[in-house]
C-alpha cells in the first residue's frame, strides 16, 4: 500500500498528548506537518513520546517543527539551553555557529525535523516584534552571522528557513495584529533587506518564510500571498529553489485576503509549498478539507529535503564535551 505524501498544509495540536480527532486530523491526506508550541511541552521525554504519537498517526511522513529562535521566541525552555536573541552574536561572532549547531542538535535528539530560524530581517530600530530577534542592523553583518548560524544547523543536520522575506525589520506594526504597510520602493529593499536572503540563497538556504507585509510600490498583496514576490522575485530574480512556507493564516496580517480556504488557495497559487494553520482548530479543518488533494513531486522535493537528520539521541548528546562546552558557553553570555 502506497505511503502518504507529504501534504501542503501545517497544523497544530492543542496540548501534551494527542487526541483521537488530532489523530485523524494528523492523517489527512492533505497534512504534511505539525507546528509545536509552549503549551506542548513539559519535559523533553513528554515532548519526545508526543512527535512519536504524531508520527505514528500518519500514515507517511510528516514533518515536525517549532520556533525556536532564542530570545523571545524559544517554545522550548526548561531542559534545553536558553539561547540569547540573534542580536547578541554581533557582539559574540565566534559563537554564531555554535549557537546554530547546539539549538539543531538539542530538537533534532528529540525528535523535531527543523525550527523556523533564521531570521533574515534587518533591524530598523522601528519593529518591536522584529527588535533584537534581527542578528544586525547592518545587512552584511546580518547577512554573515546568519550564515554562520545556518552552517551550525547544518552540521548538525538541520535545514533552515530564512523570515521573513522581503523584511519585515522596516515597519513598526506587528503583522500578528494588523496588516503592516511597507512603502518604501523595490530598489530601497533591494539594496538593504534582499540582502542576507541573497547570501543565504547563494549559499543553499533550504527554506523561506514570506512575511505577511504589504509593499504597495511592489504589489498591493502581501508578500505570502504575491505571485510577483514569490515567483518573480524569489524564485526568478534571487534564483531560490527551495521550499517556501507561508507565515500563519491565522494572522491579522493574512486576515485581509478572505476566509482561511481563499487565504491557503492564494498562498499556494502564489508560490508557497505549504501553508501554516495554528491556533485555530475549525479552521485547519476548514482548510485541510476544502483543498483538493493533489500530487505534486517537485513540492514533495522541496519538503522532503526539511527532514531532520538526527546524529545523536538525547543521550548521546548531552554526553559529549561540545555540547557541555557550548551549552555552558551559551548559559554564560549576560542576556535578558
Amino acid at each position: 500500500m502506497t505511503k502518504q505524501a507529504i501534504g501542503p498544509v501545517m497544523i497544530d495540536v492543542e496540548g501534551l498528548t494527542l487526541t483521537p480527532s488530532e489523530q485523524q486530523k494528523v492523517n489527512h491526506p492533505n497534512t504534511g506537518a505539525v507546528i509545536l508550541f509552549s503549551r506542548n511541552y513539559n519535559d523533553p521525554e513528554q515532548i519526545s513520546k508526543l512527535i512519536k504519537n504524531i508520527r505514528d498517526a500518519r500514515d507517511g511522513d510528516i514533518l515536525i517543527a517549532v520556533d525556536q529562535e532564542g530570545g523571545r521566541v524559544q517554545r522550548f525552555q526548561t531542559g534545553f539551553t536558553r539561547l540569547p536573541p540573534a542580536s547578541t552574536f554581533a557582539e559574540y561572532p565566534e559563537l554564531a555557529e555554535s549557537a546554530g549547531w547546539l539549538m539543531a542538535a538539542e530538537l533534532l535528539a528529540i525528535g523535531v525535523d527543523f525550527s523556523f530560524a533564521p531570521v533574515l530581517d534587518i533591524d530598523c530600530g522601528i519593529s518591536e516584534i522584529i527588535g533584537d530577534r534581527s542578528f544586525s542592523q547592518d545587512p552584511q553583518l546580518a547577512g554573515q552571522l546568519a550564515s554562520n548560524f545556518r552552517n551550525g544547523m547544518h552540521s548538525a543536520g538541520m535545514a533552515a528557513t530564512g523570515k521573513h522575506f522581503p523584511g519585515h525589520g522596516a515597519i513598526a506594526f506587528d503583522s500578528h495584529l494588523t496588516l503592516p504597510v511597507d512603502d518604501r520602493d523595490l530598489e530601497s529593499i533591494r539594496n538593504k533587506d534582499l540582502q542576507p536572503f541573497k547570501q543565504l540563497i547563494a549559499e543553499g538556504l533550504e527554506a523561506i518564510m514570506p512575511a505577511h507585509v504589504v509593499y504597495p510600490q511592489i504589489d498591493s498583496l502581501p508578500a505570502g500571498f504575491s505571485r510577483l514576490w514569490i515567483q518573480q522575485i524569489l524564485r526568478t530574480e534571487l534564483n531560490f529553489d527551495g521550499t517556501v512556507f507561508s507565515d500563519d493564516l491565522s494572522m491579522e496580517g493574512a486576515a485581509s485576503i478572505g476566509d482561511f480556504t481563499q487565504r491557503a488557495k492564494l498562498a499556494l497559487q502564489a508560490g508557497c509549498d505549504m501553508v501554516l494553520v495554528c491556533n485555530n482548530s475549525t479552521a485547519a479543518e476548514e482548510v485541510l478539507n476544502s483543498l483538493p488533494v493533489t500530487e505534486d513531486k517537485k513540492r514533495q522535493q522541496r519538503l522532503k529535503s526539511m527532514c531532520g537528520k538526527p546524529q545523536l539521541s538525547r543521550e548521546q548528546l548531552i554526553a559529549t564535551d561540545k555540547w557541555q562546552q557550548i551549552s555552558a558557553q551559551i548559559n554564560n553570555l549576560s542576556y535578558a
